[in-house]
């Protein structure tokens, strides 16, 4: 074998070498398809994947996908969102700390959970805040909503939009019609201060769980309740063992499409305005969903038995939770301020 083979086959084993760490990388940066302007033909292809924890269907993931959509339309197939349903990359917590790495290029997480990354998005927690779903998206893609999308980037990230994520209110084993109704019983809360502070102000007794241990903590009588939004509360069959719906809308907690701060300071100025759009975009779209499915959820536990009664007045839901709104309220006032603020 001459020097110069010897050159040569060194040459391409560090070529191989060098192209199956690239392979192995979350994203794909590729040449430009052949074809189309010369300008276009010198810009650089991706593939960024999406983590998404709930199924296929769920009007999340149906969102993430118009996103996807939009984004491989507008740039010509240039840039690839492959969107990973069912926490097929991994739970909610383990997901966003991957994105933090770059490890995972984006993801829809609910707010409630970046609190424990970003401070300021505990404020989603607090009780009775929103008057309605209006009200929420006036204040969401008002200047106070935008800059919280842009604070997450002081958390490696950078927040793109937000979708509908429903209200949550209160279902359990026993009639609930009025306040009083709540006092003593054991309600499963998120792990989380605020949730613990909010029972207490109702009269329940907070019992923090996983979400999976919820359906036998009902069926065996360990807790007397729960509370979600009317999808979860259907798709968990929690209605099964939980037939009384009281609609009180105490949370609204705002999911949010993100995006790793290390994917998007290595895009041009161009292809981030491609994706901040394409997000903003997708949003109705998915509330479209949203309100399709919400629909469809609560006729089918009705179907199913579950008692449904609505809260008129809810003026002694709020007065009874102010404590918990004024012991928060110097770590959120401007972000409350904003909110009171979209009231008018």
């Amino acid at each position: 074998m001459n020097k110069s083979f010897k050159m040569s086959a060194s040459a391409l084993s560090i070529v191989l070498l060098t192209g199956a760490v690239l392979a192995g990388c979350g994203t794909k940066q590729e040449a430009a398809p052949q074809g189309g302007a010369a300008a276009d033909a010198k810009k650089p292809s991706y593939t960024f994947r999406l983590a998404e924890s709930h199924p296929p269907d769920y009007p999340t993931t149906l969102g993430d996908k118009k996103f996807a959509e939009l984004v491989n339309e507008r740039s010509a197939g240039r840039i690839k969102v492959d969107v990973f349903p069912s926490s097929q990359l991994g739970e909610e917590k383990a997901v966003i700390e991957q994105v933090q790495l770059g490890a995972i290029e984006m993801t829809r997480v609910s707010s409630g959970a970046m609190a424990g990354f970003n401070k300021e998005y505990g404020v989603f927690s607090l009780p009775y805040i929103f008057d309605n779903e209006q009200h929420m998206w006036k204040f969401l893609t008002g200047a106070e909503g935008e800059r919280l999308l842009d604070s997450l980037q002081s958390s490696k990230m950078k927040g793109l939009a937000y979708f509908e994520p429903g209200a949550r209110s209160f279902y359990t084993k026993s009639p609930v019609t009025k306040l009083e109704d709540l006092k003593g019983l054991k309600i499963r809360v998120i792990q989380n201060q605020v949730n613990v502070d909010i029972m207490k102000a109702l009269g329940a007794s907070a019992t923090p769980m996983a979400y999976g241990e919820v359906f036998s903590a009902l069926q065996t009588g360990v807790i007397d309740g729960a509370e979600n939004n009317y999808p979860s509360y259907f798709s968990s069959k929690h209605y099964e063992v939980a037939k009384n719906y009281i609609v009180d809308q105490h949370q609204r907690v705002p999911e949010v499409l993100l995006i790793s701060k290390t994917t998007w300071d290595k895009l041009s100025d161009e292809d981030k305005k491609l994706l901040k759009q394409a997000a903003l975009d997708s949003v109705a779209y998915q509330r479209e969903q949203w309100k399709k499915y919400e629909k469809e959820s609560e006729d089918k536990v009705r179907a199913a038995g579950s008692v449904i009664t609505k809260v008129e007045d809810i003026k002694p839901w709020q007065d009874a939770v102010k404590p918990v709104i004024d012991k928060y309220r110097a770590d959120y006032k401007n972000v409350l301020d904003a909110i009171e603020a979209a009231k008018k």
